[in-house]
């Protein structure tokens, strides 16, 4: 009998300890909820590693087979839809300033891992109201065969031979090759309209530019994880950053830079166990404000540490829009540059799920001047002006230290701050509280404790 009292007296004991465990548990859950970092979680496991961040607030519209019936898109909004894998959309585009240029930026996702092939990938042409075209683009998946965001530029250029009325212009998208998955492809439209210049400009390309490829920076790196699209790409400023991906993963960052400023930016892969060789495993793009694709770098790996670089590029000026390479025209405006990074889900098969780690070196020089004057007010407003340099400063929270809380900050990333440290000492002196309470009654218990 008194070994039956015995375990029923240890039953009774651990019950209460775990009860008592279920008002530390409801402490901590508020303190992370106070401190953002529970819906954080929620939020990356809800999306998953390759979730494409759509803009805030974009616009749900749908494309039509034909220019009949079409979708408008306004400059300056943000749209999104769906592409399906056979056929042709075709949204309206109508322009009422015959000496403006317009940009319409579709950025094609893919479900993530799905099957595509190195070719697929989406066309975008834009049409002036006869059909005659005024510009294509395409936009593929490449060497690494893993599903990412592909972004392709339709544009209507103002001063050229062909589409210089004012008027009603279509813009057709389509997928490249339909061999790949059925399933449809989430899209995103950004169009933007770029005003005509207060005085005339340039009308050639820059006939010289350095175009030396500059030592890269050195120095420690600094935590900076990247953000899911576009309109969530995190500020960078010149220096080393590192990051940690999963395969399939694909990250935004934005670089400001402003008229004669000049963007060099590399991106190494670290070592990981195993033996193979994966084709296009990590891909470096450079993008410009108005998401039209500069340069496009990937890299081989098998297991060994390696970087990749962009093509050396030439210092942001508005007459760069008049050279053939897209690694000079891409480089006509001021504003936030998108580097993209993309780690193939293919990896995932030969050197396991990671994480793995990835370091950015990013160079900023030339002397910044003047710009041209816009006789209007593009749209949206600010896509060509550069993101503030203070706000390209090292980051605070992504593991630069408590210097990096002493150093600055937005005001809201202060109270941020402020309130979780407030929060999480508030959440140790009541967990340590409790702490001290069950102590005690557990010493009560042990006194009353029976014996064998």
């Amino acid at each position: 009998m008194r070994r039956r009292r015995r375990g029923a007296w240890e039953h009774g004991r651990r019950a209460r300890i775990r009860g008592g465990g279920r008002p530390a548990a409801a402490l901590l859950a508020l303190g992370l909820c106070g401190t953002g970092l529970l819906p954080a979680a929620a939020a990356s496991a809800a999306t998953g590693p390759g979730a494409y961040a759509f803009a805030p607030g974009a616009r749900t519209v749908e494309g039509t087979a034909s220019a009949a019936g079409a979708p408008r898109l306004d400059p300056g909004r943000v749209y999104r839809g769906s592409l399906p894998a056979h056929g042709r959309l075709t949204y309206r585009l109508d322009l009422a300033d015959a000496t403006a240029t317009a940009y319409v930026p579709v950025t094609a996702v893919p479900p993530a891992h799905t099957d595509v092939t190195s070719t697929d990938g989406i066309r975008v042409t834009v049409r002036d109201a006869h059909g005659t075209a005024c510009s294509f683009a395409t936009a593929r998946f490449g060497a690494g065969l893993s599903p990412r965001p592909v972004t392709a530029l339709g544009k209507r250029e103002a001063g050229r031979a062909l589409c210089r009325a004012a008027g009603t212009y279509s813009v057709l998208v389509e997928r490249l090759d339909t061999g790949g998955t059925a399933a449809p492809w989430g899209l995103e439209l950004a169009p933007v309209m770029e005003p005509r210049l207060t005085s005339p400009g340039p009308t050639g390309a820059p006939q010289a530019w350095d175009s030396a490829s500059p030592e890269p920076p050195a120095g420690e790196a600094r935590e900076r994880a990247g953000g899911a699209g576009f309109t969530a790409a995190r500020t960078l400023g010149p220096g080393v950053w590192r990051t940690t991906l999963v395969p399939g993963r694909t990250v935004f960052y934005k670089v400001p830079l402003d008229w004669g400023r000049r963007l060099q930016a590399s991106a190494e892969l670290g070592g990981a166990a195993g033996h193979g060789y994966v084709g296009g495993a990590l891909d470096l793009s450079l993008y410009d404000p108005v998401r039209g694709l500069a340069d496009d770098v990937s890299l081989g790996y098998t297991g060994v540490r390696k970087p990749v670089a962009l093509a050396p590029l030439p210092p942001v000026e508005y007459a760069n829009r008049y050279a053939a390479p897209a690694a000079v025209s891409a480089l006509r405006f001021a504003g936030d540059y998108y580097l993209v990074l993309h780690l193939s889900d293919r990896l995932t098969e030969t050197f396991g799920p990671g994480p793995y780690e990835v370091t950015l070196r990013v160079r900023v020089d030339g002397r910044a001047h003047a710009g041209p004057g816009y006789a209007g007010r593009p749209e949206p407003d600010g896509v060509f002006t550069p993101t503030a340099q203070d706000e390209a400063a090292p980051p605070i929270g992504d593991g630069g230290g408590a210097g990096g809380l002493a150093g600055g900050g937005s005001p809201a990333m202060k109270a941020l701050a402020a309130g979780g440290i407030g929060l999480g000492t508030a959440l140790l002196l009541v967990l340590g509280g409790w702490t001290l309470a069950a102590r005690r009654a557990q010493t009560r218990v042990s006194a009353q404790k029976p014996t064998a």
